[in-house]
């Protein structure tokens, strides 16, 4: 199924594809993604959503960038176990980092990242979210973290472990990633109050 470029106006959702196909699309926003061989498209996020996104990622990577031990992508594209993937942050540990040939940044990420976090966001699913969680820890990812700011919950996926479900005090542990990282679910939470 070859796809022009130029002529397509609109975004194919829930058609089958091949991961070459996929990436041969024009670029749209909300993002496309290529989950399990489906076109699918990520949900415009809202302030809360890009509020949390922006402030874990910017407290993950003033963390681990100065220690050299993990670094945060946001909205980066992962192409791994023949899927197309756009998640709301995506870790990785510093000698995982996707560099080119030179040791810059790749323009692609085609290994799983080493902590993955997803954003519910009003309109969203969270069965399947929760299922995308899942899959991503099934493929390789080690951590996946679910954030509901609805609840003020963040739920915790890992391989052959109990999901547990974080609140309040509870501290988000990312010690496999980044040892010593310090953060709980309420000072996550507490930046979407604007006093």
């Amino acid at each position: 199924m070859a796809i022009a470029r130029r002529k397509l106006s609109y975004p194919p959702l829930g058609q089958r594809m091949s991961v070459e196909e996929f990436l041969k699309l024009p670029e749209f926003k909300p993002y496309l993604e290529l989950f399990e061989g489906v076109v699918t498209q990520k949900v415009s996020p809202k302030l809360p959503h890009g509020r949390l996104q922006l402030d874990l990622g910017a407290r993950i990577d003033q963390f681990g960038r100065p220690r050299r031990i993990g670094l945060a992508f946001s909205e980066a594209r992962v192409i791994y176990a023949g899927s197309v993937v756009v998640p709301d942050l995506v870790v990785y540990r510093w000698e995982r980092i996707p560099r080119s040939p030179g040791g810059a940044l790749a323009e692609d990420a085609s290994i799983p990242p080493d902590i993955i976090v997803e954003i519910l966001s009003p309109g969203q699913s969270l069965r399947a979210l929760r299922e995308r969680c899942q899959w991503y820890v099934e493929q390789g990812t080690p951590t996946a973290l679910l954030v509901n700011p609805r609840t003020e919950t963040i739920n915790v996926f890992g391989p052959d472990t109990p999901m547990p479900v974080l609140r309040g005090a509870d501290r988000i542990d990312l010690d496999a990633v980044l040892p010593g990282f310090q953060l709980t679910v309420q000072e996550l939470f507490d930046t979407l109050r604007v006093d």
